[in-house]
């Protein structure tokens, strides 16, 4: 009503009033009235604000590489910024100029800045795996630069979500990558084959060491064994010596025993010789038919033999002698 409103603001928003280009009343979620005629009004957002961006850089081999990230500031002099750009409201309440988005490219331009410097002195790959240290180059550089403290805010954070090359380069890379990938999968088949056949080689050797254990085993075992049939020989032939020992000394003690028997049955003899001499000696010198008659023999056979024996002494002086075949059987019968 006669170009007098009123105005209202949240608690995010800092809010200068000018009114004739000069500073009437600012603050933080102001409610005033205001004369439109003579007033403007700036509104500042004031909170913490996440401004996406993606920018392209070179790589010390000269390829391209997409940075895509995101930087998260606030505005803590809204003054300043309100007298670097322009954040006049109009009569509806909307921005007179789309500011914002200048604030928004000097971060990112800033941000580029830093980055620039960094990347060109990487290679590619380096490159991409750099998102660390291109994080750390962004916020260093904007909480460094004058121009982003000439505009009154504060960088709260940088981060980056995504580095990648062109397309033709990825699809290059993924190719590299994928040759590698599967030399690396055909290096790894052939260490698991290898190592199969080094273990298969180990268990054989294994096989052929405990064989020859064995064989060196059976061997001691044949060894033993023949000692012991050594052994044993041994003493079969010390015991058989032992034996014919024994059977020497016992024939060597029957010799003599037999010589001494011999020896013993000589001197027998010898006596009993000379026994014999001695009492035949008287008889010695005596005639036969003397000791024949001395004998006293009653067989009249004997004495018929006897008579017989003379007769054939003195064969030569008997002309003829008749023997009847009586006597004979007389003679030659064993009845008495």
């Amino acid at each position: 009503m006669l170009g007098i409103k009123h105005v209202k603001f949240d608690s995010m928003t800092y809010v200068i009033h000018y009114k004739n280009g000069k500073v009437v009343k600012e603050g933080r979620g102001l409610s005033f009235f205001y004369f439109a005629p003579t007033s403007s009004i700036a509104a500042i957002p004031i909170g913490s604000n996440d401004l996406p961006f993606i920018f392209n850089e070179s790589t010390s081999d000269y390829q391209t590489l997409a940075i895509q990230g995101q930087i998260t500031y606030k505005v803590t002099s809204p003054a300043a910024l309100a007298d670097v750009l322009d954040f006049t409201l109009d009569d509806k309440g909307l921005y007179k100029k789309n500011d914002i988005e200048k604030l928004h490219q000097r971060i990112v331009n800033e941000a580029q800045t830093a980055t620039s410097t960094f990347t060109s002195g990487l290679g590619l790959k380096e490159a991409m795996r750099s998102s660390k240290n291109i994080e750390k180059r962004i916020l260093e550089g904007l909480q460094a630069s004058a121009a982003i403290s000439i505009l009154g805010i504060e960088i709260i954070s940088a981060s980056i979500l995504n580095i990648s090359p062109t397309p033709e380069m990825k699809r290059a890379l993924e190719t590299e990558t994928r040759e590698k990938l599967q030399q690396e999968a055909d290096q790894a088949i052939y260490q698991r084959r290898n190592f199969a056949v080094e273990q298969e080689r180990k268990i054989k050797e294994s096989e052929l060491n405990t064989e020859i254990a064995v064989e060196e085993k059976k061997k001691q075992i044949a060894e033993k064994q023949m000692e012991g049939k050594v052994q044993q020989a041994e003493n079969e032939r010390k015991l058989r010596e032992m034996t014919l020992a024994a059977d020497i000394s016992i024939e060597n003690q029957r010799k003599q025993l037999l010589v001494l028997k011999t020896e013993n049955d000589r001197s027998d003899a010898a006596t009993q010789g000379f026994v014999i001499e001695t009492l035949l000696k008287p008889y010695k010198e005596v005639d036969w038919r003397t000791l024949v008659a001395l004998n006293n023999n009653p067989d009249p056979r004997f004495n018929i033999a006897l008579a017989f024996r003379q007769l054939a002494e003195n064969a030569d002086k008997i002309g003829n002698l008749n023997i009847s075949p009586d006597l004979l059987d007389t003679l030659l019968s064993t009845k008495k």
